[in-house]
């Protein structure tokens, strides 16, 4: 366009321009700019104010309303036509001859950014930078302020910006990604190809700090990445990992990201909320949370300390997460199990405070996950090995140390329900474990804690673990132990029995060897299962024994019959011994031993709180 067909189109005055300071249309705009001093401050009045000193300095009269929304812009059409191809057309293409508004709501970054436009077409100074480059490279794109109209327009000027300054640093790389996560501004910065050239900056220069650091700390790239948005995080993750960056980078940036994110639903360290997060404030935190689950990488790629997992588990149950979000980081915490330790399971578990039990099943799905999947892979447990013949990894067995110590710190909790304690210590397989000495301890003191269980309800207690699988010293203990069910008792004094003939006979081999730790044959063991049907008997008949102690003048005191001349256990002993296929003439008889003689019990380890 040429322009004399420019100064067609705007109309120019051609009286003397001092008069132009009377016009009536700028006298109108004084009038207003003065109005607004004393009354409240709206937004076009605030425009006005901003482009007053820049508009009125022309000594022209505005020949057109620019609308942003609610703001309006009085400005001159051939400074705007002369750099702007929108506005151009729009003149051109207006059935008006003398266009007089033009609605322009729809330019990336509103007014202000509008305005800084208008500036420009001015030839007017102001500040490009790295926050307000991509609003102003969009909103150029969008009026069309390229070089086809003019020679270093705002295009090509704020690319100059942004390849020369904004992606030299990686500081300024990631406020230049920052500033696209604007909903006005992302579509057009995508468009812009800002984002792609960003992420592909951001993630070099992160890559080749992970390995050569230039400043300390050496993750201080990763500190820089947490001020991103999820889905430009997401994004730089997925390119780091195509360049090849290692899974410890990756788990850095990811650990960092969300310490700052929630930093006050991840202490790594127990305590307390300072604060309790309610209304929006939760509802703000909940989506992140989700939105972080949703965006982490594969557990191969990026192998997240266990702990770290726990927290975040611990907040998305305190937050009330999505049931997806919280499988996902149990079945990525059941991964590690084997590196968790008791505070990491307590984690889950408790609150905040650390005083309350609050979720369980979250923990017994975790063990459960970890069980399924070391038997889904082969070779991680036998079942069916046999007792003292269990092939298991030292995963699995650190695992069952791990759960049985975590047993033995919530059983003291009141509300832990009989049915949630069995569920957790029935998540592995026995054969899981060789000895259940930790376990035996769990339930004494579960036992303890809770003395007002019935009879069959500790039956189910006890069914957790294995009464022959106890030490020596285990089973001394259990065989005073009050607290147990009859026929646990029953199982290891007689385990003791089997245990103690079974040494006799290996010492006239071996001279002096009375400890009750040698291996038992398997058809021992096979016909000591084929025993348990009398011991069932046995209870029953003790049971009966009780029930009828006012019509037979006998009373029972917990497993020994008052006034009775030979003692229950002599009996149950002298019984069980018929069936034992190893008893020789010259084995030594313990059916006259007396109930009340003292058992020395040895100083080497305490399985109870009593």
């Amino acid at each position: 366009m040429s322009w004399p067909l420019i100064n067609k189109l705007v109309s120019i005055d051609g009286s003397d321009r001092r008069q132009t300071r009377h016009h009536p249309l700028l006298c109108s705009i004084s009038a207003m700019a003065a109005a607004s001093v004393s009354t409240p401050r709206s937004a076009t009045s605030e425009a006005m104010e901003r482009t007053s000193q820049w508009v009125f300095s022309q000594d022209l009269p505005s020949d057109i309303v620019v609308q942003i929304g609610k703001v309006t812009f009085q400005l001159h059409k051939f400074m705007l036509v002369a750099k702007s191809g929108l506005i151009r057309r729009k003149v051109m293409e207006s059935e008006r001859v003398d266009l007089g508004r033009v609605d322009l709501s729809e330019v990336p970054g509103g007014a202000d950014v509008f305005e800084k436009a208008a500036k420009f077409c001015y030839g007017l100074n102001f500040e490009i930078s790295v926050n307000n480059v991509v609003a102003l490279r969009c909103a150029a794109e969008y009026l069309q302020m390229t070089e086809e109209y003019c020679r270093g327009n705002l295009v090509q000027r704020t690319e100059e910006f942004i390849g020369q300054a904004a992606l030299k640093t990686l500081p300024s790389a990631v406020a230049l990604l920052r500033s696209c996560d604007a909903p006005d501004l992302l579509a057009s910065a995508e468009h812009a190809g800002i984002v792609g050239r960003s992420v592909d900056v951001i993630s070099l220069k992160a890559c080749n700090e992970a390995n050569f650091p230039t400043r300390s700390p050496s993750d201080w790239w990763a500190g820089e990445l947490s001020s991103l948005s999820p889905t430009s995080f997401q994004k730089i993750l997925a390119r780091m990992k195509s360049r090849g960056a290692a899974p410890k980078s990756l788990a850095t940036a990811i650990v960092a990201y969300v310490e700052k994110s929630l930093p006050d639903l991840l202490p790594l360290s127990a305590g307390a909320l300072s604060s309790t997060p309610c209304g929006d404030s939760r509802t703000r935190q909940r989506g992140l949370l989700e939105s972080l689950v949703s965006i982490l990488p594969p557990d191969r790629d990026a192998p997240l300390p266990v702990g770290f997992i726990c927290c975040l588990l611990r907040a998305a149950i305190f937050l009330g997460a999505s049931a997806a979000c919280r499988r996902e980081l149990e079945g990525r915490a059941s991964v590690f199990l084997d590196q968790a330790t008791v505070a990491d399971l307590l984690t889950v578990t408790l609150d905040y405070s650390g005083d309350r039990v609050v979720d369980i099943d979250s923990a017994r799905r975790i063990v459960a996950g970890f069980a399924e999947r070391e038997a889904s892979a082969g070779g991680g447990m036998l079942y069916g090995a046999g007792f003292n013949g269990v092939s298991c990894s030292p995963a699995v067995q650190k695992v069952a140390r791990t759960v049985d110590s975590f047993l033995a710190e919530i059983a003291t909790d009141d509300e832990l329900s009989v049915s949630k304690f069995a569920s957790i210590a029935g998540a592995l397989p026995k054969s899981a474990r060789r000895f259940d000495d930790d376990l035996y301890r769990a339930v004494d003191i579960y036992l303890k804690a809770h003395s007002e269980l019935d009879e069959i309800e500790r039956e189910k207690v006890c069914s957790v673990m294995d009464p022959l699988k106890l030490s020596y010293e285990a089973r001394l203990h259990a065989s005073q132990n009050k607290r147990l069910p009859l026929q646990i008792v029953l199982h290891a004094l007689y385990y003791d029995q089997l245990q103690l003939r079974s040494g006799e006979e290996a010492g006239a081999a071996v001279a002096g060897i009375r400890e009750p730790s040698l291996k038992v044959d398997v058809s021992l063991i096979r016909e000591n299962e084929a025993l348990r049907s009398e011991l069932a008997k046995m209870k029953m008949y003790v049971s009966d024994m009780q029930r009828g102690g006012g019509g037979g003048g006998q009373g029972m005191s917990g497993v020994k019959v008052a006034g009775s001349k030979k003692s229950f256990f002599s009996s149950v002993s002298r019984t069980l011994g018929k069936f034992n296929p190893f008893k020789q003439a010259g084995s030594k008889d313990t059916s006259n031993i007396d109930d009340g003689e003292p058992v020395t019990k040895p100083r080497r380890r305490r399985f109870s709180l009593s």
